[in-house]
């Protein structure tokens, strides 16, 4: 789990079936041994700070990336659409704009 200025959030690396490895800017190339066991990395002990925008890690073939965040005050980018492209740097969310009737 990761704290950040708009809170809390869940970043899970899923590698697919024919991904090689992954690597992390705090751990460098994971590459576990192919056995069918399951294998966990847990970094408690170990701060990790990152800078807004810095690189958190990347697929060394590509898969898929899943974020959770508590309901609240974040809103998915309105521009994402189904099978559509997310560019590297894209903001993913932004503040939830509340807006009342006749007031913005």
């Amino acid at each position: 789990m990761f704290d950040s200025a708009r809170g809390p959030f869940v970043l899970v690396l899923v590698g697919a079936t024919i991904v090689g490895s992954m690597a992390t800017v705090w751990h460098g190339v994971v590459n576990p041994p192919r056995g069918g066991e399951v294998r966990e990395w847990r970094y408690d002990d170990t701060p990790i700070l990152l800078q807004q925008g810095q690189e958190m890690g990347r697929f060394l073939l590509g898969s898929t990336v899943v974020l959770l965040f508590p309901q609240g005050p974040l809103q998915f980018n309105p521009a994402w659409a189904p099978a559509g492209a997310v560019r590297l740097g894209e903001a993913m969310a932004g503040p939830r704009i509340l807006v009342s009737r006749g007031v913005s």
